[in-house]
């Protein structure tokens, strides 16, 4: 190309954002920083992630390339502000009023309490456009807000626009049924989106299937782009072959790394590995759990509650609390068997297995069989697998894993660390950067 192609990226939860998504918004936006593009992101505005959510991190700023230009369209704050000080005359003095007329106005917005932000999105980046044309239009979704914007914008400015389904938004991925009773404006607004897309990305093959499925005339620009592990997450340490085997005298390390929910299995979890810790076989045996507590400020509370994890819990089962970014590949060094455990259906890969397969380290699978992250596991070797939720059958499959441990075969582990090899963030992404690459081409000539 004669000149730089320039992205505009709409990723909402973009660094300093410390949601489940972020790693991949992040990945992307520096592989196409490094590949030659003039990458813009317009994210969410550093009160949302401050004042709404109570939970960012501010080392993953420093991880974006600096390259990259952010722009914070503005977002309306209405749904969630607290604070009466910032209300305005209006809601001040009318509050129950205020809150319909707001009601109201949304039933004509896109159906996303996002809007405002998506809104604001489509007038910075015709603002930029303006300035300096943009030859591709990306978005990323959670909020679903930032599709609707690039539609938009593809349909003011004439260029090509991809979607990139990190997250299902019309498919309930944890009942596999419909998100959204028929009629509903969102099976409109998908459809008009889809069918004029460049592309859409969905994260495994079974999202993309089902997607195909319900908008077959915009199939045959579906395409499958993985999650994967950032190398520079996982230090050498964890990945290097040495260490000590946890031989008979030093207990068992198991370890789950990575944000805790009500939608998974805990109790499951905490029920088996308290029936594998008392046969005696494996004495000492710990179970670590290493994240935050919930996407919330809010939810910490409620769920310590709900796991009990201040004074309910099984001997052997701590709480570590959240783990900055630089220590994650301290927890993982310091773990012997990782526990994958995760919510949801056929439809959920899950991006932390990717890091745990890059490790070398045995995985013990605690979700629902059928889970889409399985047909990724099934290729490593030291994947051990349940078949149920059952306490009996977790407690096999956590005692089968730590003996593993235990032998700690050099060949085995090697042969873990070199499938996990292909699943880095940029392997997934250099077929879909070449991909948009051709659609800008395309549309210079």
């Amino acid at each position: 190309m004669p000149d730089r192609p320039r992205l505009l990226y709409l990723a909402y939860y973009f660094p300093p954002s410390r949601a489940s998504g972020v790693y991949r918004a992040r990945a992307t936006a520096n592989y196409f920083a490094e590949a030659g593009w003039d990458v813009t992101v317009l994210r969410a505005p550093d009160r949302f992630f401050t004042d709404v959510v109570g939970s960012l991190d501010e080392s993953l700023v420093a991880t974006v390339d600096p390259r990259i230009a952010t722009v914070q369209p503005h977002l309306d704050f209405f749904p969630w502000e607290q604070d009466v000080r910032r209300f305005g005359a209006f809601r001040g003095n009318f509050p129950f009023l205020a809150k319909r007329v707001h009601a109201w106005k949304q039933r004509f917005k896109f159906p996303d309490v996002y809007n405002s932000w998506g809104d604001s999105a489509v007038e910075e980046g015709l603002r930029l456009h303006r300035e300096r044309p943009f030859d591709l239009v990306l978005a990323t979704g959670n909020p679903f807000s930032a599709f609707a914007a690039a539609y938009r914008l593809g349909r003011r400015t004439g260029r090509p626009y991809i979607v990139d389904y990190r997250d299902s938004w019309t498919l309930d991925l944890f009942t596999n049924e419909d998100a959204f009773p028929p009629g509903h404006r969102a099976w409109r607004w998908e459809r008009r989106i889809l069918e004029h897309a460049a592309g859409a990305l969905f994260v495994n093959e079974a999202l993309r299937t089902w997607h195909a499925d319900r908008y077959p005339k915009a199939a045959d620009r579906m395409h499958v782009v993985l999650n994967g592990w950032d190398p520079d997450v996982l230090d050498s340490d964890v990945l290097d072959t040495g260490g000590p085997a946890p031989g008979a005298d030093r207990p068992l390390a198991y370890a789950y790394v990575g944000t805790i929910t009500k939608v998974q299995p805990v109790k499951p979890l905490f029920d088996g590995f308290a029936r594998m810790a008392a046969d005696g076989r494996r004495p000492g045996a710990r179970l670590d759990l290493y994240g935050h507590l919930g996407f919330f400020a809010g939810s910490q509370a409620v769920l310590r509650t709900e796991f009990g994890l201040d004074d309910g819990v099984p001997d052997g089962i701590a709480y570590r609390g959240p783990v900055a970014k630089a220590d994650i590949g301290r927890a993982y060094a310091e773990s012997d068997v990782l526990v994958f455990l995760a919510g949801g259906s056929k439809y959920v890969t899950s991006g932390k297995v990717f890091e745990y397969m890059a490790t070398g380290k045995p995985i013990v699978s605690v979700h629902e069989p059928g889970c889409a992250a399985e047909e990724l596991l099934a290729g490593y070797p030291l994947w051990f697998a349940p078949g149920s939720l059952d306490p009996v059958d977790i407690a096999r499959a956590m005692a089968e894993a730590g003996d593993a441990a235990r032998r700690a075969d050099p060949a085995i582990a090697a042969k873990a660390r070199e499938y996990a090899a292909s699943f880095t963030r940029y392997r997934a992404l250099e077929s879909f950067e070449a991909r948009c690459r051709a659609i800008v081409e395309g549309g210079r000539r």
